[in-house]
Parts: structure tokens; sequence; C-alpha cells
């Protein structure tokens, strides 16, 4: 009989105490590979293998492309680069961003169930916005086990908050009995295992080919949804619109990913850079005309300088108008709409 022995962990903000408290509450020995993505900066080295390493439960490396998969072993995703799993190794790839990161949740979560099927449990804990929602519910589809820490014991409830709107999760507890809760289910034999069907087994596996860093074009994704009248935020790509239960998230040829969340967010994010730029065009033309009004008057042209000076005083009133609109500007979230929207209900009287 197998076992479920390959556990995939997601974290963003707040999450690097979850995850060693996860980790410390592991038994030496775990007979059990586990792949970790946390969201960093690609600037800065990953301190997260000497941490958990610390903790005396199993050893935590950054990973390394192409090195076979050990029992026992913690496999951290290095910066700036997605990790994911095949058959008995490990991968790491530049591969395009997904939800806006690399490394990002989804690809992991994603390789290991179209990997490993039902022996492979995911586990989602604090962290903003939805990046492992997706994941787990393809890890769910494969009739693997998805573990959330409680949003209420989370540093930042979001991650945990989606992936339960998303996935019907088999566990919600806090981070600290999350990892006694690992040990005990690695050593269950699997019953039945589920496999999603064949379209979408074949989808996983035109994605998992894009985070490994494939040609995405021959992937061929839009087949699998419909275009949508959005463009990428990174690339200015079209985004196809796919659908997975009740979850859309949108994907460009060129490979980056988002779900509705990220994409939401990049938008209204992008919004404000290009009212920023606006501002930039507006006072190069100030500058430009006061220039030739000067200029003008130099040369004793009243009237030519008179019309240049009067026209940058009309720029210089719609560049303020425009900084009022940066000033006054949301960036926006699904999530914190949804939890905007709960705080007014709360406040709205009944009857």
């Amino acid at each position: 009989m197998e076992n479920r022995t390959i556990i995939v962990i997601g974290a963003s903000a707040g999450g690097f105490n979850a995850i060693k408290t996860v980790v410390s509450n592991i038994p030496v020995g775990l007979q059990a590979a586990i792949f970790v993505v946390w969201h960093m900066s690609p600037e800065v080295n990953s301190i997260l293998p000497e941490a958990l390493t610390k903790l005396n439960t199993l050893p935590a490396t950054n990973a390394e492309d192409g090195e076979p998969v050990k029992m026992g072993h913690i496999y951290i995703a290095p910066p700036d680069h997605h990790l994911l799993v095949e058959e008995g190794q490990v991968r790491i790839t530049r591969g395009p961003k997904e939800n806006r990161f690399r490394p990002a949740i989804d690809p992991l979560f994603r390789s290991a169930a179209y990997t490993y099927g039902a022996r492979v449990i995911g586990v989602i804990l604090s962290g903003a916005l939805d990046d492992g929602a997706a994941g787990l519910w393809t890890i769910k589809q494969h009739g693997g086990l998805a573990i959330v820490q409680d949003p209420n014991d989370a540093e930042v409830s979001g991650m945990p908050e989606n992936a339960l709107r998303t996935v019907e999760a088999d566990h919600k507890l806090p981070a600290s009995e999350i990892g006694a809760l690992l040990a005990n289910l690695v050593t269950q034999p699997l019953t039945h295992k589920t496999e999603p069907d064949m379209q979408e087994q074949e989808k996983e596996k035109r994605e998992v080919h894009i985070a490994l860093g494939r040609e995405p074009l021959q992937e061929n994704i839009t087949a699998y949804g419909e275009l949508s009248p959005f463009t990428c935020p990174e690339c200015h790509g079209v985004l196809t619109r796919l659908k997975e239960g009740d979850l859309v998230r949108f994907r460009c040829h060129t490979g980056h990913a988002f779900s509705v969340d990220s994409l939401l967010a990049s938008l209204t994010e992008n919004i404000e850079a290009n009212l920023w730029t606006a501002i930039r065009s507006i006072q190069e033309s100030i500058i430009l005309l006061n220039h030739m009004g000067d200029h003008y008057a130099e040369a004793n042209h009243p009237k030519f300088a008179a019309s240049f000076f009067k026209k940058s005083q009309e720029a210089q009133k719609r560049a303020g108008q425009v900084r009022k609109i940066v000033f006054t500007h949301e960036q926006l979230t699904a999530e914190g709409l949804r939890r905007q929207t709960g705080q007014d209900e709360a406040r709205t009287p009944a009857g």
C-alpha cells in the first residue's frame, strides 16, 4: 500500500514563523519529502533553510535543479526561482511569474499533484491574497489532502481564507497542530485514488511545462479556456480565462498567470503608475512651454511669450487635477473588498 509521502507547503506574509512552527512539531525521521515555497524578494538570500535546520527535526536546504527527492528532507524554493517536482527529482526554474511571484505556490502544488496524485498533502499557511488556492484545488482533484492554517491563527489571514473559500479543506487548525497531524497522515496508507478527467490532466501537464520554462505558445493553453478582454499586467499579452470548478484564473500566451485577486491588484496598481506617468509628461510640457515663453520674451515677441505662458498655466491646472486623482486612488484586491463588505454589513443595523 502507498502512503502520502509528498508534503507541499505555501506561505507568504507572516509565513516565516508559521513554517517554523509547523516544522518544529514534525518528528525526527518523518518518512516524507517536504517542499516549501515562501514568497520573498528576489534580491535577498533565503534564511529559511538555516532557520529550519536549527530546529533539529529534518535537514532543510535550498533546492537544486535535478537533485533526487529524498524522504526526511525539506526542500526550499530559492529566491526568484519556481520549485517544482517531477518523478523522483526536484526542478528549479525561472519560468514566468504566477500571481506576481517567483517562486509561486501554485506551480509547486500543481506539479506535485500532477506527478504524485493522491500521495500529496498540501498546506496553506499565513499570507495575503490567494496564491496557492488554485494549486490546492488541483491537489484535491487528484485525491490528495488539503490542510489550511486557521485564519484566526495566521498573522495574515488572506491566503488561508481564500483557500478555505475555494477548496473543501480536510483540516483547518492552528500552525502549532499541523506538524503532529502531518506525522499521523503520512503513516496512513492510501485507501483509494482519484484522477481528474483527461482534459484537466492535459491542461495541468501543459501548465507544468510552462513553469518549467518551455515555450508557452507550443503548449496552446488558450485551447483550455476562452479569451478575455484583459491584458497581462506583466507583458500586455492577451489573457485566457481558465475555469476550475468555481475558481476562475487567467494565463497569457507568454506564460504569466493570475488569480482574480492578483489580477485586480496588478491592474489597480498599474493605474497609479500610469497616472504618475501622466503627471510627469504634463510637467515636462510645462517646463518646455515656460522655456519657449522665456525665449520669445527675450526675442521681444510678447504675444507669443504670453501664449506659451498661458498654456503652461493651463497644464499646471491639469497636473493638479491628475495629482488629486492619484492621492484618492485606491489599490484594490478582492480580499480587501470582501473584508470591507463584511465590516459594512456588520455595521448595518438589522431590520
